[in-house]
């Protein structure tokens, strides 16, 4: 069996799960804070569902993304280093990254009663990961540059 096509399938599969929460989160977070704004009891609910989606989905996604990523920018000749597409891609996945850095200190300021942002902000957040998913698709897939 070809390597190369073992870490990339990996890859993908990480890729998929990773995304999956990366748009489920928000929404999620959307429905918390409303929850909370009239002073719902499934608070208790939300913070259950958000901590186990980001701990036992996203994070070890996200660490498998990256771990197969990596894998394949170390293999001899998949990547030409004098195109841009790969440095693109790789501003968008670490946008992605942060992003699910947000997304996690969000959880813990939702959690402990801090949080400022609005249902309305979380809807308009929920943008970025869609944003950064094209930008990095074309880029895989056109390699325009």
């Amino acid at each position: 069996m070809d390597i190369y096509l073992l870490v990339k399938s990996l890859h993908v599969i990480s890729v998929i799960a990773w995304m999956a929460g990366l748009f489920y989160l928000p929404r999620l977070y959307v429905y918390h804070t409303e929850a909370d704004a009239v002073k719902d009891e499934t608070a208790e609910l939300f913070q259950t569902m958000e901590y186990k989606l980001l701990r036992y989905i996203m994070n070890p996604a996200m660490i498998a993304t990256w771990i197969f990523g990596l894998w394949m920018v170390f293999m001899p000749g998949i990547i030409d280093w004098g195109l841009i597409w790969p440095y693109l891609k790789a501003a968008a996945v670490v946008g992605m990254t942060w992003f699910h850095a947000w997304l996690s200190l969000q959880r813990k300021a939702l959690a402990s009663g801090s949080c400022s942002v609005t249902g309305k902000q979380f809807r308009l957040m929920n943008e970025v990961p869609t944003f950064l998913m094209i930008v990095i698709v074309i880029n895989v897939i056109m390699k325009p540059w």
